[in-house]
């Protein structure tokens, strides 16, 4: 199995814990995805903000103001970027969430969807297909 850090994500969109919920919500919308890393000025990963987080904003009558602080979840559950994809997949398959940080010594350094296990699941699939066509047309 390969490790986390050949499938990961570099390119990880994050915000500041201090940083209105708002603009979190902003910004999960216009770059279409359902979660942010909440990182540290250093890179340290202090949380994570959801749209489930997020829900109850549209639960209040009233304007909810506050920062991303006020709403991320802070038990987050994270990988090192040598762990395996299979310990990852398992994790997915225990539990509700979409992602999961991966770090380097507490530092964000990519993201696991389970839409990219899914995706590197289908391409070795795939891979297999061709090889056995290419084994068979030897034999036949």
């Amino acid at each position: 199995m390969i490790a986390a850090k050949e499938l990961m994500n570099t390119s990880v969109i994050t915000i500041a814990r201090d940083e209105d919920i708002y603009e979190a919500v902003r910004t999960m919308a216009l770059n279409n995805i359902t979660g942010l890393p909440v990182v540290d000025e250093d890179g340290t990963l202090v949380g994570i903000i959801t749209e489930k987080d997020v829900l109850t904003l549209l639960c209040e009558q009233e304007d909810a103001p506050g920062k991303v602080a006020d709403f991320m979840t802070t038990d987050v559950v994270c990988f090192q970027q040598d762990n395996s994809i299979g310990e990852i997949a398992e994790s997915f398959r225990q539990n509700h969430f979409r992602r999961v940080p991966i770090l380097d010594d507490g530092k964000l350094v990519g993201i696991i969807s389970r839409r990219d296990i899914i995706r590197y699941m289908r391409d070795l699939r795939h891979e297999d297909e061709v090889l056995r066509d290419s084994i068979l047309e030897l034999l036949y």
